[in-house]
């Protein structure tokens, strides 16, 4: 598939309040990608910042086809919409203002894509933080989901939207992020509604994105809790959409995600690992819970 009037691949990346990340690891990685520049263009989202990153945008002009587009914050699943609105490629590819892509990233996508019409792709992403515990341990979660879900054919394999790929045309026709979800979780939705749909949920370890997410111990906390409301947000959406419930996973699904540290070779504080991951999982329980409450109270009228 090719789009002769324009690039193949739109790459979006939304950003909020991270100039530092953008100009000194996301945006160089992308200006030094081996591949054509006449074939990507690059479109920041800026979502609300308090200074947004004009200047940092017309720093890299000279070595990329890049424009800015600045909304309110509506949070990244409207800037992701509204990047790809904004993008003339045939081809959509997903990134954040923390990550930086592999030089190859495109080409490997590309390949991927061009097989199949009706595929998403979802590339390898990789924690360059290895000395921060939280960001390594968030990381061997999706790590973790990834490798469960690929196992496990039409049990909810999703990519994450920092590394993700599809047909311009495909995303537009299935309706794009739900906007809905502004807590997380828009990526997980996306990606259920196309399996549903038909499409083939393609893993690509070649497409390599580095990850440098630095969390504390208060950030990990919020950003599971957050998971959490946004995963219940998430059996919400699927089940009114498919009239049943999601499954929930069994308890030898949890039980092996504990002994998961061990067994990656290049983990290293495999027990600190091991516990910052039962943490995650009883954070994102309090807030899957708490979410379910909000959302009984506002059907009884007793929140806005």
């Amino acid at each position: 598939m090719s789009n002769m009037a324009g690039p193949l691949f739109s790459v979006i990346v939304p950003t909020y309040q991270r100039p530092e990340q953008l100009a000194g690891f996301c945006l160089p990685a992308l200006a030094g990608m081996h591949y054509p520049r006449e074939k990507f263009e690059v479109i920041i989202v800026d979502d609300g910042s308090a200074r947004p990153p004009t200047e940092i945008v017309d720093r890299f002009k000279e070595r990329l086809d890049i424009r800015l587009v600045i909304q309110s914050n509506q949070g990244p699943a409207v800037a992701r919409n509204r990047g790809a609105a904004s993008s003339a490629g045939t081809y959509l590819a997903f990134t954040d203002d923390d990550c930086a892509p592999h030089a190859d990233w495109l080409r490997q996508l590309e390949t991927a894509l061009e097989r199949n019409a009706r595929r998403a792709v979802g590339g390898r992403t990789v924690n360059v933080l290895s000395g921060n515990g939280y960001s390594a341990a968030s990381q061997l979660l999706v790590d973790y989901l990834y490798g469960y879900y690929l196992e496990r054919p039409g049990r909810g394999l999703f990519f994450t939207s920092n590394n993700l790929a599809i047909a311009a045309e495909q995303f537009h026709g299935v309706g794009r992020f739900d906007e809905n979800f502004q807590l997380g979780g828009e990526d997980r939705e996306l990606c259920v509604r196309l399996a549903h749909l038909g499409f083939d949920l393609h893993y690509e370890p070649r497409a390599v994105v580095y990850h440098a997410h630095r969390l504390s111990a208060a950030s990990f906390i919020r950003q599971h809790f957050k998971y959490g409301r946004g995963a219940a947000r998430f059996h919400r959406a699927v089940s009114l959409q498919n009239r049943k419930s999601v499954r929930v996973e069994p308890i030898s699904f949890y039980l092996d995600l504990m002994r998961y540290p061990f067994t990656q070779p290049a983990a290293s504080r495999k027990r600190l690992l091991c516990f910052l991951l039962l943490v995650s999982q009883a954070v994102n329980a309090l807030g899957f819970f708490y979410e379910k409450l909000i959302a009984r109270w506002r059907r009884r009228g007793f929140a806005s």
